[in-house]
């Protein structure tokens, strides 16, 4: 369900949600639902890309501590793969939502769709600069991805993975085609399923 209101005008049990990990080629897509607390403020909330590492990972802590819920949720490589990335992240945005152990009243949607939720939704385009609480959901995707694809790179060396987080960097794109693609890659996502239509005929 879906309503057209004023978020501004809502003030308790607002639950923000955010994505990230759409374009990469590799890895899950990850999602943040958070219901912040109006009674312990958090500051210096915003969009996590205009945040340095440094100050995502201590607001990382900060929301996990006086939110009053949250849930960090995911879709893995085959769920992007037999979905699509649009549909798979609608499902990891769902699955944060029910994921959260109090039930929001409204759930405010970073972009300009919403997955179908048992509770009212709105879209908010740019919402991660605009709506506190999606910008701490932005802030728990993005360091929860981040870790993640550090840590796949040690797992799949020479990609550079933990540098460019999975995204088609030319350094990402050469080391494809030099060392073909791994079980993480995405491969309904055009450079991986070229490469992999390659070697088949090959």
């Amino acid at each position: 369900m879906q309503l057209g209101l004023d978020f501004a005008t809502v003030e308790e049990l607002v639950a923000g949600v955010d994505e990230v990990g759409r374009g990469p080629l590799c890895g899950a897509v990850v999602t943040a639902a958070v219901i912040l607390d109006p009674a312990r403020p958090i500051l210096g909330l915003n969009d996590s890309k205009k945040l340095t590492e440094a100050r995502r990972e201590k607001l990382f802590d900060e929301i996990r501590e006086k939110a009053l819920a949250w849930c960090i949720a995911r879709a893995e490589v085959e769920e992007i793969d037999r979905l699509n990335i649009l549909h798979a992240t609608m499902l990891a945005m769902q699955r944060a939502i029910e994921g959260l152990s109090v039930q929001p009243k409204l759930a405010l949607i970073d972009g300009n769709r919403c997955p179908k939720l048992s509770v009212p939704s709105a879209p908010v385009v740019g919402g991660d600069a605009q709506v506190p609480a999606i910008a701490a959901a932005s802030i728990l995707a993005k360091v929860s991805r981040d870790r993640e694809m550090r840590e796949l790179d040690a797992l799949y060396p020479g990609y550079g993975i933990a540098l460019h987080k999975g995204y088609p960097t030319p350094v990402h794109l050469e080391a494809l085609t030099r060392l073909g693609p791994t079980p993480i890659h995405r491969r309904s996502f055009a450079p991986v399923r070229r490469l992999l239509e390659a070697a088949s005929l090959g």
